[in-house]
């Protein structure tokens, strides 16, 4: 299936968002995702990434999710400054502005004619996190939650008992949560942690842990695992085409 992508800039409470929208060149109506990316914001591997699940019959929106304490149009490098000033924007942007965020794009897609109205989210790294977070929102049907950082350890700033791990119980989208056994960033104690608490809070979800490290879909770097990433693509493309079609 042939892409097409666009620029739009997506007006928020917080301010304007960019956001790339990729999308079926063939006319007709489609369901969306949103894809919140890592704190990298749109890299060239996510950019890869929304355009293959994109060609697969998606609307797919990708946020710039920290919009509002950047430039428009920053792109943070896979190196030691990118990471320090990323994580420094994950520690400063509360959970209830990611909200807005979200909310901002469901009423986006509410508003274009080629976008059927169902919608899912999916994301990796903290946007495996905001994907979770972003299933608190009634109109997101399905999530995948690729390595899903800070959920175990509610380490991103929030109004108290408004961290995603205590709202849990107020997420009535199915989950598909996939995690690498080698990630030190959520390790077994954490993902058992949330494991347990999907559990008792009675969500619909499945539950994926592979021999990987951390960020194993990034197509660039030593961690990058090309074989299971075609493998969670499909899973991820079978989720959505049965959720939301």
């Amino acid at each position: 299936m042939i892409i097409t992508s666009q620029l739009h800039d997506i007006p928020t409470p917080t301010g304007l968002m960019r956001t790339k929208v990729y999308k079926p060149e063939e006319q007709g109506i489609y369901p969306a995702i949103i894809f919140y990316s890592e704190i990298f914001q749109l890299t060239a591997p996510i950019q890869r990434t929304a355009a293959i699940m994109a060609g697969h019959g998606f609307v797919v929106l990708v946020p710039e999710v920290f919009h509002e304490l950047n430039p428009i149009g920053t792109v943070l490098g896979y190196d030691d400054a990118g990471k320090d000033k990323g994580n420094a924007d994950k520690w400063a942007k509360p959970l209830e502005h990611h909200d807005s965020d979200t909310q901002a794009l469901v009423d986006f897609v509410a508003s274009q004619s080629y976008c059927s109205g169902k919608m899912g989210a999916m994301g990796v790294c903290i946007g495996g996190h905001l994907a979770y977070r972003a299933a608190l929102n009634e109109n997101i049907l399905a999530a995948s939650c690729l390595y899903a950082t800070d959920i175990h350890s509610d380490t991103l700033p929030c109004e108290k008992g408004n961290d995603s791990f205590t709202r849990t119980k107020d997420i009535k989208a199915e989950l598909q949560m996939i995690w690498g056994k080698q990630d030190p960033h959520v390790p077994d104690e954490g993902r058992m942690k949330i494991h347990l608490n999907l559990i008792a809070s009675g969500n619909s979800f499945t539950w994926h842990e592979f021999n990987a490290q951390h960020a194993f879909m990034r197509d660039e770097g030593d961690r990058y695992d090309p074989a299971l990433a075609l493998r969670v693509y499909a899973m991820a493309v079978e989720l959505f085409h049965r959720s939301l079609n």
